[in-house]
């Protein structure tokens, strides 16, 4: 099949009925009429001999074919929009460009206010938006543009995505000041005596440290859990409860929410914070400042 041979606007419908899982949704974002969404895709099926999309109770669910379809479709469009597109060379003085950035919330703790500061100086129209990289696919969502940068330790990354580390970090454990682990060095006993709260992330490594303090033995408070960290600082400082965390965090909220942490008497991991983005975006002028700023503010 050669690009001749069909509408490639029909591509574009491909895209959002796969990213939005719904006709409507999809049509909503075409500013399009449910009906021609659903005969874009008829025309679809019949050029490529395949469903496509099936109809379940959790949307528009795409075949095997479809799923092969996704990536050099979304490439395609988005070096597409890049074409035409292609503004003058990136002055982050004067540009409004928006940068969005995957990051989960210990990232958003640590990486936004000195963002926001130096941004406020140096780009101060740039606008700086962040994603949870759970929730989305990176490597569709960075190759289409969507997401310009990704921060964490994650695994198993696409080929497509350069790296760089920007930092290494080991896990303390944190409490409220006057706790009674914090007079001098905690013993292991005394470490794994007292009650800990531990967070449920699914996002690895975290996991993995829940998994290692449960083994050695830690003492788990069972009636209380959180999903994620953002609310750890105001527990643990109006409680007796105890939990780890990667320092960097610790070192942010130990002066606001008057906590004290220690490095547990327990081996557990380094952290590696790495920055990814996607090598079709490697030499985007405003990509190479976005990662200069990075690297100059966070790298170690």
């Amino acid at each position: 099949m050669e690009p001749r041979d069909m509408d490639l606007n029909l591509l574009v419908v491909f895209q959002e009925v796969l990213r939005e899982g719904q006709i409507s949704a999809a049509a909503r974002r075409l500013k399009l009429s449910q009906s021609a969404v659903s005969n874009a895709l008829a025309r679809l099926r019949r050029t490529f001999g395949d469903e496509l999309f099936v109809r379940t109770a959790n949307g528009m669910q795409p075949t095997p074919y479809a799923e092969q379809l996704a990536e050099p479709i979304g490439a395609a469009l988005a070096a597409v929009t890049q074409a035409l597109n292609r503004q003058e060379p990136f002055n982050p003085l004067t540009s409004e460009r928006q940068f969005t950035i995957a990051m989960t919330d210990v990232g958003e703790v640590y990486f936004m206010p000195p963002l926001i500061e130096h941004c406020g100086r140096l780009a101060p129209g740039a606008r700086i938006v962040t994603v949870r990289p759970g929730g989305v696919d990176l490597k569709e969502e960075m190759a289409a543009g969507r997401i310009d940068l990704a921060l964490g330790a994650f695994d198993n990354v696409s080929s497509a995505l350069y790296q760089k580390r920007l930092f290494r970090q080991h896990y303390v454990s944190m409490f409220r000041a006057g706790h009674p682990l914090g007079k001098g060095t905690p013993t292991l006993k005394q470490f794994l005596a007292a009650r800990h709260l531990l967070v449920a992330s699914n996002e690895s490594p975290y996991d993995k440290v829940n998994d290692l303090l449960r083994n050695a033995g830690a003492q788990a408070e069972g009636r209380f859990g959180v999903p994620h960290f953002t609310a750890v600082p105001y527990i643990v400082s109006g409680s007796d409860l105890v939990v780890t965390v990667p320092q960097k965090l610790a070192e942010r909220a130990a002066a606001p929410f008057k906590l004290q942490y220690v490095v547990p008497p327990l081996k557990l991991p380094t952290l590696q914070t790495n920055m990814f983005w996607h090598r079709r975006y490697a030499q985007d002028e405003g990509h190479l400042w976005l990662r200069g700023l990075m690297t100059d503010v966070f790298a170690d």
